[in-house]
C-alpha cells in the first residue's frame, strides 16, 4: 500500500525516534561510547523532521489551538494521567524490563545536567507532538479509512480508538498505564476535534513525570 505524503510526514519522525531508541538499547557494553547521548541525536533528528514536515500538519495550525476551557481540560487530564502512571508499576503491569533505560548519573552518582535537560526536552516537548501526530492523528484515523485526513476525529470509531490504543500500549513497558494514557489522549482528541488538546495533555504528563523522576530518583520511569 502506497502511503500518502501526509501519512509519511507523521510516520517518519516516529520511525526515526524508534530506530534510535532500538539502537540505544542494543548497543553492546563493549562499545566505547556512552549510549545515553544517542538520545540527544534523537532530539535533533526528530526536531528536524518535525520542522521539515510542519506544513503538512494542518491540525496543528494556529487556528486549531484549544480554547481556555479545552486547555484547562487538557492540563487536568495530563496531570491525572501522570498521577495514575506512577501508581501502575506493579510487576504484573509491566510487559518487560526496559531495554534502553536512562539514568543521567555519573560514576559518583551526581546528575549530568546536560543529559537531564536533553531527556526532559525530548520527553516533554518533542515526544508529545511526534507521538500524537502518529498515534492519534494518523493511526487512529487510518484504521477507519486509509484516507485518514478525511476522517473527522469526532467520528472516530470505537474499533479505531481501541486498536490504536492497544498498539500504543505495546510500545510502552507499563502496559496498563499506557492504556489509561492512550484512552485519555484519544478522548481529548475525539471530544474537542483538536489534536493540540492531546499534545498538551501528553506534554503535561511527560513534563511532570520528568520532574518527579529527577526529584525522586525513580529512574525506572525514564
Amino acid at each position: 500500500m502506497q502511503l500518502s505524503p501526509a501519512a509519511l510526514a507523521r510516520i517518519i519522525p516516529f520511525a526515526i525516534f524508534m530506530a534510535l531508541l532500538g539502537l540505544r538499547g542494543a548497543l553492546p557494553a563493549s562499545v566505547n561510547f556512552d549510549a545515553r547521548w544517542i538520545y540527544g541525536l534523537s532530539v535533533l533528528l526528530v526536531a528536524g523532521a518535525l520542522i521539515w514536515f510542519w506544513r503538512d500538519y494542518g491540525e496543528l495550525a494556529r487556528q486549531n489551538m484549544p480554547e481556555r476551557r479545552e486547555l484547562l481540560q487538557a492540563v487536568g487530564v495530563g496531570l491525572l494521567v501522570f498521577i495514575v502512571w506512577i501508581q501502575l508499576d506493579a510487576p504484573w503491569m509491566q510487559l518487560s524490563t526496559p531495554t534502553a533505560s536512562f539514568v543521567p548519573l555519573d560514576e559518583r552518582g551526581q546528575l549530568i545536567w546536560p543529559l537531564v535537560l536533553l531527556r526532559w526536552i525530548g520527553a516533554a516537548l518533542l515526544v508529545p507532538v511526534m507521538e500524537e501526530l502518529f498515534w492519534r492523528s494518523f493511526l487512529m484515523r487510518w484504521i477507519d479509512n486509509p484516507r485518514f485526513e478525511a476522517v473527522d476525529p469526532a467520528r472516530a470509531s470505537f474499533k479505531a480508538i481501541v486498536l490504536s490504543t492497544f498498539i500504543f500500549m505495546l510500545a510502552h513497558t507499563l502496559w496498563l498505564a499506557a492504556i489509561v494514557a492512550g484512552l485519555a489522549y484519544a478522548w481529548l482528541y475525539v471530544r474537542s476535534g483538536k489534536l493540540w488538546t492531546a499534545v498538551i495533555a501528553h506534554a503535561v504528563t511527560n513534563g511532570a513525570l520528568g520532574l518527579w523522576v529527577v526529584t525522586t530518583g525513580r529512574w525506572e520511569f525514564w
